[in-house]
């Protein structure tokens, strides 16, 4: 059954959608970029009207994706998985992830680089904890050996990360210094030797600094 386009207005509440009439009633609202071919007296078949709302929906989901992508940089897992949220389904959410993709706005390769690059700079961890955490969020094993490659190595990472809190250690004695200082590098994934190692040497940096003062 066929239907002619008597009207097409943007919605009040949200310019950016445009509510289409057929037959002189309001039948649906789509997004203004899939609405941008329609015009009064187009006649619409039934497959073209549902063409429409699968752009729509399309459209919509990969609208979605971009405001979750503004907060910061995801996986495609965790794009997918917002998707999901949202009651996406399977082919909506891949065409979506290959749009993204074409426009260079996701890509696991460069998301683990981001996240390795960020966390090296603001939030130090060992690289086992950097890869684990990268596998949660759905990066695979060769993008994560590929991201590891050029980051620090843990025990520059653990004396960096260590010295930083060490500073709210000075007034302490050697053995609160030692297990304050021990316990915050472990849980930031470090191994118990490149802890120890880190230990000593920032202690003995701070004995020495105090000396000269």
């Amino acid at each position: 059954m066929e239907q002619t386009i008597t009207a097409l207005k943007a919605q009040k509440r949200n310019p950016e959608r445009i509510n289409v009439y057929l037959d002189g009633e309001f039948a649906f609202g789509l997004a203004r970029i899939v609405a941008a071919w329609l015009h009064i007296g187009q006649v619409l078949s039934e497959e073209r009207i549902e063409r429409l709302r699968q752009e729509d929906a399309l459209e919509a989901a990969y609208q979605r994706a971009l405001l979750a992508l503004s907060y910061r940089p995801r996986s495609e897992q965790e794009v997918q998985r917002k998707l999901t949220e949202a009651g996406y389904d399977e082919a909506v959410r891949q065409a979506v992830i290959e749009r993204l993709r074409n426009g260079g706005l996701v890509g696991d390769e460069q998301f683990a680089q981001a996240w390795v690059e960020n966390r090296q700079a603001f939030r130090p961890r060992s690289k086992r904890m950097l890869a684990a955490e990268l596998r949660q969020k759905g990066v695979g094993n060769e993008e994560i050996e590929q991201a590891l490659l050029g980051a620090v190595d843990d025990e520059t990472m653990a004396y960096e990360a260590g010295a930083r809190y060490a500073r709210k250690l000075t007034a302490v004695d050697w053995e609160t210094f030692r297990k304050r200082l021990s316990g915050y590098l472990g849980r930031k994934g470090f191994g118990y030797e490149t802890v120890s190692v880190a230990v000593r040497r920032i202690w003995q940096e701070l004995r020495e600094g105090s000396e000269e003062i």
